[in-house]
């Protein structure tokens, strides 16, 4: 079984937007040290220069990283292991088959219990549903060449 990857954005960007972003990023980062050099003076007194300054600097950050190509969210199936980025900011989590003790399928999720009991859940939602059946189908051929409990529940409304 080769690795599956799958994308969870629901909104495609081309190349001609990452830049922007990219660009805009940086900006955002320079704008922000360009306002911190010129009211150093005043940063012990007002309080809400450092606010301004966090932000400008974690929004840099989130536009580099989604400009990268770093931000998307996804999840890799692979011949062993899974890897699933729920969080555009946050890493990858990384799961053995090996530490997986059963994996229970929703009509809008999917729900990975570990052996250590904890629970790591991957929510689909409604607006992007293409990619849920191909998800599901590799999550249990998955299952099958690992030796993974699978249970589909359905949910009654």
């Amino acid at each position: 079984m080769e690795s599956n990857h799958f994308s969870l954005e629901v909104n495609k960007s081309n190349r001609f937007t990452r830049i922007f972003q990219v660009i805009f990023g940086i900006i955002c980062a320079v704008l922000a040290v360009i306002w911190l050099i010129m009211n150093i003076k005043t940063l012990s007194t007002n309080g809400s220069l450092v606010l301004t300054i966090i932000f400008l600097l974690g929004f840099a950050y989130y536009l580099v990283n989604s400009g990268l190509g770093k931000g998307d969210k996804y999840i890799e199936i692979g011949r062993d292991s899974l890897r699933i980025k729920k969080n555009s900011v946050l890493p990858a989590t990384e799961i053995k088959a090996g530490d997986i003790q059963k994996i229970e399928i929703f009509p809008l999720n999917i729900v990975f219990i570990l052996k250590s009991g904890k629970k790591v859940l991957l929510r689909f939602g409604t607006y992007f549903t293409e990619v849920i059946d191909p998800v599901k189908t590799c999550v249990e051929s998955f299952c099958e060449a690992n030796g993974i409990l699978l249970e589909a529940v359905n949910e009654n409304i």
